[in-house]
């Protein structure tokens, strides 16, 4: 199937060439390639809403839980759920499919899990093309939900229209979790499973870290917001959260979606160079030489970076 066919089928929410068109761009496949190409200019309409947070934070329930209220809002939703790929077998559960089957039969929901296959930063290589496939196929919004990340695992900023860190009570040393990293990076905090005891104080420190940061006027403040995903109190509220950031930062979502593009750039340049020395510049084999003689130490990393980059240029 050409590109401007399976294009065209995705262009009418056809789910078999929405599933066709993503297993493409997973497989990083020229074929995938091309289908972006094809559907870039259609996109830019959906709105990217990221849920990210440490393991154990309810992420999952909380994204089936918003689907559902998106849902009777008369919203059509895509949902990118990431899971961890084993680094022994190199296979992931893929479990959020299975939390999220009360909306297997709902034409107006695409479910789609996607493995890390080793890429760090708490998505997959290949979300924001999947996002844009979903956004071709007509879908108001994309929910992204990263595995369960560390402090430094931020993808989710560089992807998202608007980013929602999801915490839990009774986890630990709150000050800890409250560190520079993931929690910098939300513009909605959300304090998940609060029918449980320590929630109130989990705000509070929340609250407290916030009240360190000198907002301007005009500046979104991240309200907190508190929910019991099981049960569905509190999504409502953060739905109208969601709202109000989007409205707030419509007149610089320009800004936003262009640092996303340079990010992204940044990213395919780097590979497309790497896979241009391995495949082109350096003869079979040397790469892996090369890491041999680092390893002995007959060479430093940067002589022999150096080295390869001079002969990429002169070819």
């Amino acid at each position: 199937m050409t590109a401007a066919t399976l294009s065209a089928r995705v262009f009418e929410g056809d789910p078999r060439a929405i599933a066709r068109a993503i297993s493409l761009i997973e497989d990083e496949s020229p074929a995938g390639a091309d289908l972006v190409r094809t559907i870039f200019s259609r996109t830019g309409r959906a709105y990217l809403i990221g849920v990210t947070g440490p393991p154990g934070a309810g992420k999952s329930t909380l994204v089936d839980r918003l689907t559902a209220e998106l849902r009777a809002a008369g919203q059509t939703v895509g949902v990118v759920a990431v899971d961890p790929t084993s680094s022994f077998s190199g296979g992931a559960i893929l479990g959020d499919r299975v939390r999220m089957q009360a909306h297997a039969n709902d034409p107006g929901v695409f479910i789609r899990s996607m493995a890390t296959r080793g890429h760090l930063g708490g998505l997959a290589r290949a979300t924001s093309e999947v996002a844009l496939v979903f956004d071709a196929a007509g879908k108001d919004i994309v929910l992204i939900e990263t595995v369960g990340v560390g402090q430094d695992e931020i993808d989710i900023v560089r992807t998202a229209d608007v980013s929602i860190v999801t915490v839990v009570p009774g986890s630990g040393d709150e000050v800890q979790a409250l560190k520079a990293g993931i929690m910098e990076i939300a513009d909605i905090f959300v304090v998940n499973k609060a029918d449980r005891e320590g929630a109130d104080r989990m705000a509070a420190s929340i609250e407290a870290m916030l009240s360190l940061h000198a907002f301007t006027d005009g500046e979104w403040r991240p309200p907190i917001i508190k929910t019991e995903a099981t049960t569905g109190k509190g999504v409502t509220e953060l739905i109208a959260a969601i709202e109000r950031f989007r409205a707030h930062t419509a007149a610089t979502q320009g800004s936003r979606r262009r640092s996303r593009a340079e990010w992204r750039m940044r990213e395919l340049l780097a590979e497309r160079f790497l896979r241009h020395v391995e495949t082109q510049v350096l003869p079979a084999g040397e790469f892996d030489r090369t890491l041999e003689r680092i390893a002995s130490r007959e060479v430093d990393p940067y002589t022999a970076v150096d080295d390869i980059f001079s002969r990429a240029l002169n070819r």
